[in-house]
């Protein structure tokens, strides 16, 4: 299946072990889709693993962001929601119903990628530039 060879793949070219509770993180993670908290992932998994603990579900997303396999995405109402999604791309964020979608532009990109080539503020180095544009769902 191509998404356990996704993860394991992520995992072996950091150096990190392979382990059934990070796979099921991670698969929880794409089943869910639509960037979920913890709250719902750890429902996912332990739904279908439940001797995996919460604690474990933790420190698994925690590494997977800190190592880039996904990427946190926090909220306007502090929720921390998880992106399995690394490559160059946006967000739509409703704020009134929390609800967050991928928003992929090319020419936002290349704009963005030449204002900072441009415009780099001093003393910064930018690893990364990702947009959350706010507003509301009609």
């Amino acid at each position: 299946m191509e998404t356990l060879e996704k993860i394991r793949s992520a995992l072996t070219t950091h150096g990190l072990k392979v382990t059934p509770q990070r796979i099921a993180v991670y698969k929880a993670l794409l089943e869910l889709g639509n960037h979920p908290d913890t709250d719902q992932i750890i429902a996912q998994v332990t739904g279908e693993h439940p001797t995996i603990s919460p604690g474990t579900i933790y420190k698994t997303l925690d590494l997977f962001a800190e190592y880039k396999i996904i990427n946190r995405i926090k909220t306007d109402t502090g929720r921390m929601r998880f992106d399995h999604r690394t490559s160059a791309h946006h967000h739509l964020y409703d704020k009134t119903t929390d609800r967050i979608v991928d928003f992929d532009d090319d020419e936002l990109n290349r704009i963005l990628s030449d204002y900072f080539a441009r415009k780099s503020p001093r003393d910064f180095e930018i690893e990364d530039v990702k947009l959350q544009i706010v507003g509301k769902f009609k």
